[in-house]
């Protein structure tokens, strides 16, 4: 219990330092204000934002698609809060612009438009507003966000908690066809995933389409941002994973070696994956990003056990693995799906903040479709559960009859069927806005 007493009060002091994570960057003000008709035309646009902008960070464009240069002030408080935008001088009298910002902890695209007249030029006009709308991300790139994450996801949860599953509970599992089959497509998966995330982040916070993420242009733009940076170093530990993965498939899964390297690598796709949600922004450790940690390493736990134990190991319906494999994982899963809950709980009051963001904003309604689902998947979990305590028994004396463990198995196939839905939910909470 010391271990565990010593632990519990490092997390106290590290989460007790906690500060709140904020939602993305937006506009607070600007001068001229948006509709403003100043007696004379000003030489420059003050934008003043929320929090902290990296100017590599901001476009502002004309109607026209020309990009105006920003620069920071040269005197004021937070100026890295305050950005200049150099005018021209229009013929007609009437400014208008698009501005857009990357927020710098999760790479979240902000938008809007500002049009304003000097003294008594004439009014905007219904096709001066359609040609100012705000811009926004292309639908095709946000889809296609949506499912490398999910992609993302999937691989993350397939490759480190089958990894735990074969580490601790099946070590015979590194021989086993579909278990190598299952590790080695979700390390390509998760490679390619990662590849791809770059591009169409790029496309994405620059507003752009699908051909723009696939310029390399749009790659090195985005890899000299914060969340690009995240995403190079996301690549690299899955290139180290590939180390970790041969190991084991030369059988080294009882090795201790093996196990800290692959518990070095598991720690840095799960914490590099963290860092990019809505409770990465501030630089000091948070209550969202434990929670997160503890969120992601119970679902990859959780979801990597249960393909290995649905596609690997009852299809062999083995007595021996039966006896050995399914208990132990029936007690991992149950402490997986308590941290799940409770890091949730943290996560979702932290990026919500309150019932009126949960029952008002589509973030919140997202969130309570996630919830709604997981608790579909803990029936369907209680049901294998049920069949551990009543039915495992008989089913390793009748050597794995293939009728007594095919309701086990049904019970299993439906847990990862509905847990599939729940990542892609959490794909789209990813890129939508925070419910406040």
């Amino acid at each position: 219990m010391r271990p565990l007493l010593v632990l519990a009060a490092l997390l106290c002091a590290l989460l007790g330092a906690a500060q709140p994570a904020s939602a993305h960057t937006e506009l607070v003000s600007s001068s001229p204000k948006d509709g403003a008709t100043p007696a004379k035309a000003p030489d420059h646009l003050t934008l003043t934002f929320d929090e902290a902008v990296d100017l590599a960070d901001v476009r502002v464009l004309t109607v026209d698609g020309d990009r105006l240069p920003v620069s920071r002030p040269s005197k004021g408080t937070a100026k890295d809060k305050v950005v200049r935008v150099a005018l021209g001088s229009p013929a007609d009298g009437r400014f208008a612009i698009v501005w857009s910002v990357v927020d710098e902890g999760d790479g979240h695209a902000s938008s809007g438009r500002i049009a304003f007249a000097v003294g008594a030029a004439p009014a905007r006009t219904g096709g001066d507003e359609a040609q100012t709308a705000a811009p926004a991300p292309s639908p095709s790139v946000r889809k296609g966000l949506v499912a490398v994450r999910w992609a993302g996801y999937l691989a993350l949860a397939l490759f480190v908690g089958g990894l735990a599953f074969v580490a601790l509970l099946w070590p015979g599992g590194a021989y086993e066809p579909r278990a190598r089959a299952l590790l080695g497509l979700a390390w390509t998966a998760g490679l390619l995933a990662t590849v791809a995330a770059v591009g169409l982040q790029g496309a994405y916070a620059s507003l752009g389409g699908l051909r723009d993420a696939l310029r390399p242009a749009t790659y090195a733009d985005v890899l000299a941002t914060e969340p690009g940076v995240v995403l190079a170093a996301r690549g690299l530990m899955w290139v180290l994973a590939a180390v970790v993965l041969a190991a084991l498939l030369q059988g080294a899964a009882r090795s201790p070696g093996w196990r800290v390297g692959a518990l070095a690598v598991a720690f840095g796709l799960l914490r590099t994956t963290g860092m990019t949600g809505h409770n990465s922004e501030g630089s000091e450790p948070t209550w969202g990003a434990v929670a997160d940690f503890v969120h992601l390493l119970g679902a990859a736990l959780w979801i990597g056990g249960l393909a290995m134990l649905a596609l690997a190991v009852l299809p062999r319906r083995r007595p021996a693995e039966l006896a050995e494999v399914v208990p132990g994982y029936a007690r991992l899963a149950a402490l997986s799906v308590t941290g799940i809950v409770g890091a949730g709980l943290v996560l979702a009051w932290q990026v919500v903040g309150s019932f009126d963001g949960l029952l008002h904003t589509s973030y919140g309604h997202l969130l309570l479709v996630k919830t709604a689902v997981l608790g579909c998947v803990l029936l369907a979990a209680y049901a294998s559960r049920q069949w551990v305590r009543t039915r495992l028994d008989l089913a390793v004396l009748l050597r794995g009859d293939a009728a007594t463990v095919r309701p086990f198995g049904y019970s299993v196939a439906a847990e990862t069927g509905l847990v599939l839905v729940v990542l892609a939910v959490t794909s789209l909470l990813v890129t939508a806005d925070p419910g406040r």
